[in-house]
């Protein structure tokens, strides 16, 4: 295996462990291998340990003609959990950790957001989106006393908080730990916010309760070296087929909970439907692979797939470093059946016909009162203005939850939360007290499944104000339409598709829009006709360079164009655009010139 290492990595390699050595002589320590250090360091040329799997993929790539980017070199020059040391050092100097550091700073959850913000900002990890009141509360001080004052709550059923300076962000990560939270991984090459189905355990259809193996998973990334470093970020999600939707179709990984049925050669009951490569930035969905894994086998089964993937991922290409690539260039069987090898046992296989129906989501189930599968307790949705959330608010629902449910806040990938547990005599009391923090439990079919990335008032890549024109696009609508059926709206800044604009009903990706000869705004491409689930689709274009400011109005148009012309009353707005060309909806919408 030694051959597969260049002469530099090899002296690299070398002095590393020579200096390993020499600092457990220095401390009395016996030499690894016994003997003196310099020749015990020949015989380690081969990388040991939980890095090493990293450094061969590295190793393999260089060899075989690839030059791999600045970020994999920066991960073999000096890992970024061993950097901490330094990050504290800086953070007590006043200084951000810029340019590769900022990478690096990425594996602790910090991300330093300029030139749009001076400051970091923090993502938290909360698997399968569940924390106490009292935690949500100790986020809301820790923000008040270190970041700016307010949280949002991330597509990735999530918390996110801004406006942290350099001297505060190493105190705002080990404040995190003191309240059994953690910001461990949630960015760079890492498996990022483990997500679930946000009722787990309390949703009258589920299949799964999801949290017990979103905990697993969680847990067993944060204690294996090994998995973190990936060629690029990795995405896991496990739905248990609840009423409000996981998205996991949009995850590198889904585990999707179903009903085997009998007669098919495998035990009747429920299993995990295996779906991978999912990534709708670059509009592909997890892929059904015809594998179905029982219950308590879903983290070994993730773990493999993550190890095939760290060996065989792209290092040389950021944009083609993710799993579909692998996926794409492999074919599924090759890459289960290195899945199996590395598993050391088969994976399960079941036709599609094996499979039972499983229960649809409700695309309103996250806004509102929802009677739970326990008898006289409701869930209750709290709508956020775009998932954001004063310091002051997440301590008034911290306080809601513990009086009134069972102590949990649940985050929802569309970006607000639920509290649970609130007993049906208690309904009218919890909604009264969630609007006199200046918040609701009812919204329209537009501001309900309104979602927008960060956009660029904290975001560099993002080419446009996503937050401030989707809150334009829904209160002009809503004030001149009463839409009555759910319309998803997803308001994203870049490529990087943080909102995923290609799976929305009407999806908008930010752009710089030509006005005259040499002036640029801020506007929007505009695409139609996304669903996910079991109505997954990607949108596709139908107007480019629309100016921000004009797309309350485009967007108005579209959906008056909708309403006037559906085939029925129920017919959703992406079925109806699906039945008709680009040129036909420009007509029906009235946007021949836009």
């Amino acid at each position: 295996m030694s051959g597969d290492f260049s002469p530099d990595q090899k002296r690299y390699l070398e002095g590393f462990v020579s200096g390993v050595q020499a600092v457990r002589v220095a401390r009395g320590a016996p030499v690894l291998g016994g003997g003196s250090a310099a020749a015990a360091a020949p015989a380690l040329n081969e990388p040991t340990g939980p890095d090493a799997i990293h450094l061969k993929a590295m190793a393999a790539q260089e060899k075989a003609g690839k030059k791999l980017v600045a970020q994999e070199k920066a991960k073999r020059d000096e890992h970024p959990f061993d950097a901490y040391g330094r990050f504290k050092q800086m953070a007590k100097d006043g200084q951000f950790a810029k340019s590769i550091d900022d990478f690096r700073i990425r594996f602790h959850g910090l991300f330093y957001v300029g030139p749009t913000q001076d400051a970091y900002m923090c993502r938290l990890r909360i698997h399968n989106g569940v924390l106490k009141a009292w935690q949500f509360r100790g986020v809301a001080d820790l923000a008040d006393a270190h970041g700016g004052g307010y949280s949002h709550v991330t597509t990735r059923a999530n918390l996110q908080v801004r406006e942290i300076d350099a001297k505060n962000g190493v105190p705002f990560i080990e404040g995190l730990v003191d309240i059994g939270l953690t910001a461990r991984g949630s960015g760079a090459d890492n498996i990022r916010n483990v997500t679930g189905t946000p009722t787990a355990g309390i949703d009258p259809q589920e299949l799964v309760d999801t949290r017990p193996y979103a905990k697993e998973w969680h847990h067993h990334i944060l204690n294996d070296r090994a998995l973190y470093g990936l060629p690029r970020k990795f995405n896991v999600a496990f739905d248990g087929a609840g009423r409000i939707a996981a998205l996991e179709d949009t995850n590198d990984i889904g585990f999707q909970a179903v009903e085997i049925r009998d007669g098919f050669g495998v035990a009747p009951g429920v299993w995990w439907r295996l779906a991978l490569g999912g990534i709708t930035g670059h509009k592909d969905f997890a892929r059904d692979t015809g594998v179905i894994v029982p219950l308590d086998e879903a983290i070994r089964v993730a773990d493999a797939i993550v190890r095939v993937f760290i060996a065989s991922g792209d290092r040389s290409d950021r944009a083609k470093a993710r799993l579909k690539y692998v996926l794409d260039a492999w074919g599924f069987e090759k890459f289960l059946a290195e899945v199996e090898t590395t598993l050391g046992a088969p994976l399960t296989r079941a036709p599609a016909e094996a499979v039972a129906p499983r229960p649809d989501s409700d695309r309103l189930a996250h806004i509102g009162v929802h009677p739970q599968k326990q008898a006289g307790l409701n869930w209750v949705g709290v709508v956020l203005r775009l998932g954001k959330l004063t310091c002051d608010q997440m301590r008034g629902l911290a306080t809601i939850s513990e009086r009134y449910g069972d102590g949990d806040v649940r985050l929802t990938v569309w970006q607000n939360l639920l509290l649970s547990g609130v007993k049906d005599a208690d309904v009218a009391a919890v909604e009264a007290e969630i609007a006199a923090l200046g918040l609701a439990t009812q919204a329209s079919n537009v501001r309900a499944g309104l979602v927008a990335c960060t956009g660029s008032r904290g975001c560099k890549f993002a080419a446009a104000d996503t937050k401030g024109f989707a809150d334009q696009i829904a209160d002009h609508v809503d004030g001149v339409l009463a839409v009555d059926t759910p319309v998803n709206i997803h308001v994203t800044g870049c490529h990087h598709s943080c909102a995923q604009h290609y799976i929305g009903d009407i999806g908008l990706i930010g752009a710089k829009v030509p006005v005259g000869e040499e002036d640029m705004v801020e506007g929007f491409h505009i695409l139609v006709g996304g669903g996910f689930g079991a109505d997954a689709f990607i949108a596709r274009e139908l107007v480019r360079d629309v100016k921000g400011e004009d797309c309350p109005a485009v967007v108005e148009k579209m959906l008056r164009g909708y309403m006037a012309g559906r085939a029925a009353p129920d017919e959703t707005f992406a079925a109806f655009t699906r039945r008709h060309d680009a040129d036909a909806l420009k007509a029906l919408f009235e946007l021949e010139d836009a």
